[in-house]
């Protein structure tokens, strides 16, 4: 499989064995291709459809999470997609695969983080299916969502002339992942850690993402969000995913972008620059999008209001396809599409 990437993989799963006409009979309104599937479910009424799965030894080993933190963050994961879509969860199904040997108080505990976030987001836990398997624990989250007709925001809708904002920090899961890996202790162990300690935040970032659904859905009541995104490959992936899907360029603007002061902290003891951490790095669940930018004010003051924040970062054009950034001495430099990929070794 280290041949394909992931998205070649998708398409030669599902490309040609059923055509747009017979899913737009099915009332599939939006397929594969965006965070999540809109479907019709009643003349006023749309479902948003998406699937996650968090495998041990990929997703999370015992020195990177508790277990109450796997099935806190398999849930957000999978309800950050509705976000991305300015929708509204309602309803998840969960699927267990584990080792005979797994020990119950650790499941039972994984469902507790689990059952948190569902709660902290109104999530009703509908049901799902467990099986034993013979390698790592393996938890996936279905969740359904429900926007208005024609209120789905997508990928493929960013217009020339927006601006692109983001909701939040990124990079500090990716900085919390590294130095939890970085420090191979197992997570029962890190309250008996001082230095552990060191990055509150960048633990809290990696191990309890927040999806960010307000902001999602206020961007859908505002009328003036045009694209979206969330950023669980980095900002570079996500950006390149709406330039991609809406054939435009997008230029980002380092300056603007922000950063904790954890990961300027952290990034500085490591020798390393915090851009890359924001740029490549992955699972802060913010969300990234572009709006008008005749808009874009009136959208940071609703967001202020609201108590949200909300950072203006780039812009979109037709000078370009793909995504730059404009450094902070006036420089160009065209950004790749990184990010982690699960059959590219």
């Amino acid at each position: 499989m280290s041949s394909v990437d992931e998205f070649t993989l998708i398409d030669l799963l599902n490309g040609g064995k059923q055509t747009i006409a017979f899913q737009r009979a099915g009332g599939v309104e939006t397929g594969i291709g965006d965070d999540a599937a809109v479907v019709r479910a009643s003349s006023d009424s749309r479902w948003i459809l998406t699937c996650d799965t968090m495998t041990e030894d990929i997703h999370f080993k015992r020195v990177t999470m508790r277990d109450a933190d796997i099935g806190y963050k398999a849930m957000a994961s999978a309800v950050s997609d509705i976000a991305a879509m300015g929708g509204t969860p309602r309803y998840a199904l969960v699927a267990l695969s584990m080792p005979k040997s797994t020990p119950v108080e650790r499941v039972r505990a994984m469902y507790d983080g689990l059952y948190e976030c569902a709660n902290r987001y109104r999530v009703v836990v509908a049901g799902g299916d467990t099986t034993s398997c013979i390698g790592g624990v393996t938890l996936t989250v279905t969740v359904i969502g429900e926007t208005e007709p024609d209120k789905a925001l997508l990928r493929s809708t960013a217009r020339l002339g927006d601006v692109v904002f983001i909701t939040g920090f990124t990079g500090d899961s990716a900085a919390g992942l590294e130095w939890l890996l970085g420090k191979n202790k197992p997570a029962e162990e890190w309250d008996d850690d001082p230095e552990l300690k060191r990055y509150p935040g960048l633990i809290r970032a990696h191990c309890r993402p927040e999806p960010q659904i307000e902001a999602g859905e206020l961007l859908r009541r505002s009328g003036f969000c045009h694209a979206l995104n969330d950023v669980s490959d980095g900002i570079a992936s996500e950006a390149w995913e709406i330039a991609a899907a809406s054939n435009i360029g997008i230029d980002l603007i380092e300056d603007r972008i922000p950063v904790s002061g954890e990961l300027l902290e952290y990034a500085s003891r490591q020798g390393k620059d915090p851009l890359d951490y924001m740029l490549y790095g992955g699972e802060d669940y913010q969300l990234i999008g572009t709006a008008p930018a005749e808009h874009a004010v009136e959208l940071q003051t609703q967001f202020k209001e609201a108590g949200l924040p909300l950072y203006l970062i780039g812009y979109v054009h037709g000078e370009h396809s793909g995504v730059r950034l404009v450094r902070s001495d006036g420089s160009v430099v065209p950004l790749a599409k990184r990010g982690y990929n699960h059959f590219t070794g």
